[in-house]
C-alpha cells in the first residue's frame, strides 16, 4: 500500500506536535479496543477517479473476516452487491439492487472468489487497512512517540470528542510517520481513520459505528482465523 502525508487533520487541528503519555497511551490502545470489542461495524468511503464506493459492514477483528454491502457512489454500479473478505481472499456476491445493509446470514451460493490484491486495487487496499485496525495487544506506547507518532488537533466524530493523532512509521517503511490520521476517543475507542492510498487525490476514510455490528458469519468456503 502505497501512501502519501495527509495535511491538516479534523476541524480545530493546530499540530503537530510531540504526544503526551496520555495520548500516546490512548493511542497505543486504540487497535486493541476494536479487538477487545471482538468486532465493530464499518462504512468505508473508497474513491475513485469514475466514481466511488462506499462499504457498508461489520468487521471481526478476531476472525478477521470482513462482511457487508458495497454500493457504487458514482453513476457506476457494476460493483454493487455483497462483499465478504479475509486477509487474502475477496468474495464477491453481485446484485443489481443491492439492498443498504447486508442480510445477517451471507447467502449460500453465487459468490466469486478473487485474490485479494496487494497493490493496484483502491478496494483491496481498503479492504486490507480495515482488517489491520484490531490487534490482540496494545502497542508499546513509549515507542510510539520515537517513531514519528504525533497530536495533530481536536475534532468531533457523530458528538464524541476526539483527538486526531497521526500514526507512527510503519514497521517495515521507515519515514512514513504521519501517513496515518487517527480520530481516538478519551478511552482510546477508535472512531475514524483516514489514509491516503496509492494515486488516489482523496483519502479512504473508515468511520466506526455508523451502523450496529452485526456478528460476522464466514461466507460459504471461508474458514474464520481463530
Amino acid at each position: 500500500m502505497a501512501a502519501v502525508l495527509l495535511v491538516g487533520g479534523g476541524s480545530g487541528s493546530s499540530g503537530p506536535r510531540a504526544l503526551t503519555s496520555d495520548e500516546a497511551n490512548r493511542l497505543a490502545l486504540t487497535r486493541f479496543r476494536n479487538y477487545e470489542a471482538h468486532g465493530r461495524a464499518v462504512t468505508i468511503t473508497v474513491p475513485g477517479t469514475t466514481g466511488g464506493l462506499s462499504v457498508t459492514a461489520s468487521v471481526d477483528y478476531r476472525g478477521k473476516l470482513g462482511y457487508g454491502v458495497v454500493h457504487g457512489t458514482g453513476r457506476d454500479t457494476s460493483s454493487d452487491g455483497l462483499i465478504g473478505w479475509t486477509p487474502t481472499s475477496v468474495f464477491v456476491h453481485p446484485m443489481a439492487n443491492a439492498p443498504a445493509h447486508a442480510p445477517a446470514s451471507p447467502p449460500r451460493s453465487a459468490w466469486y472468489r478473487r485474490p485479494l490484491q496487494s497493490s493496484g486495487s483502491t478496494l483491496d487496499s481498503s479492504l486490507a487497512i480495515a482488517l489491520r485496525l484490531g490487534s490482540d495487544r496494545p502497542d508499546n506506547a513509549e515507542l510510539l512517540p520515537q517513531n514519528g507518532a504525533a497530536w495533530w488537533g481536536r475534532d468531533q466524530v457523530d458528538g464524541h470528542r476526539v483527538d486526531v493523532m497521526a500514526g507512527p512509521s510503519s514497521r517495515d517503511r521507515s519515514g512514513t510517520a504521519g501517513n496515518v490520521r487517527y480520530w481516538v476517543g478519551s478511552d482510546g475507542t477508535m472512531y475514524r481513520v483516514r489514509v491516503s492510498v496509492g494515486s488516489e487525490s482523496q483519502p479512504v476514510v473508515i468511520d466506526f459505528d455508523t451502523q450496529k455490528y452485526v456478528p460476522v458469519k464466514p461466507v460459504p468456503g471461508v474458514t474464520p482465523t481463530r
